[in-house]
């Protein structure tokens, strides 16, 4: 699969700007599906202490070589100073899938 294809993980504040960033992507053909996980604990360090925030998982699906516009864009969109922004490899999927995401999104990179 030569890793073509990644996940990215975004952390937003809120529903409503975690679905501004995920249209936003869809918009541009970056990615082919953002999923909000609502209501999420997290646990941090920030500013050299530990700080705890009530937000959203935004998962995306999308090619690898599109990752730097995705990051340019989330964090033109993003209210954070310093944004969550990571991506894992898909190492396997369905062919269907896989293919799905190939033909959803933007094909000039």
């Amino acid at each position: 699969m030569s890793n073509k294809f990644i996940i990215v993980f975004v952390t937003a504040p809120s529903k409503k700007e975690g679905k501004h960033i995920v249209t936003a992507l869809i918009r541009k053909r970056l990615i082919a599906c953002g999923n909000i996980l609502n209501k999420i604990d997290s646990t941090f360090i920030w500013n050299a202490k530990v700080d705890k925030a009530k937000e959203v998982l935004i998962i995306l699906k999308t090619k690898r070589a599109l990752f730097k516009k995705i990051a340019r864009e989330i964090e033109r969109l993003h209210s954070y100073e310093v944004p969550e922004i990571i991506a894992m490899p898909i190492i396997e999927g369905s062919a269907r899938y896989l293919k799905w995401i190939d033909e959803s999104v933007c094909k000039n990179f």
